[in-house]
């Protein structure tokens, strides 16, 4: 999926990024904590949806190597992080969706989860 369509079903702004928009993503991951998605992501290019707008989000994007940032919730960056995320040549788009809307209308248009990294297993059966 392009990320201009991604846009589009979102209803969003893009806040950076317009060069890019052509892009395709082909999975997205959500998450608040970027904890999670640097321990579970294995792959490149992913839309990240998240409602967390400190910089960290577009270290963690740009380390992980992804596609594009939506916002939502009608969370925005500062105008710093939206910066830092045009000199890293991230796209950022922001919504007023509610996470599980979101997800929700990305799912049911063909944009497919991303591959998880193996989770350790626990020793033992669970009670």
């Amino acid at each position: 999926m392009k990320i201009r369509e991604v846009a589009r079903l979102m209803g969003a702004e893009v806040l950076c990024g317009e060069e890019s928009l052509d892009l395709e993503v082909t999975r997205a991951f959500a998450a608040d904590l970027m904890s999670d998605v640097l321990a579970m992501v294995q792959e490149e290019g992913v839309l990240l949806i998240t409602g967390t707008v400190v910089p960290q989000v577009v270290r963690v994007a740009e380390v992980m190597s992804m596609g594009a940032i939506l916002f939502v919730r009608g969370k925005r960056p500062s105008a710093a992080t939206v910066n830092y995320a045009a000199e890293v040549g991230i796209p950022l788009l922001a919504t007023d969706k509610i996470m599980f809307e979101a997800c929700g209308i990305l799912y049911s248009r063909g944009l497919l989860p991303a591959k998880r990294k193996a989770l350790p297993r626990e020793n033992g059966p669970r009670d």
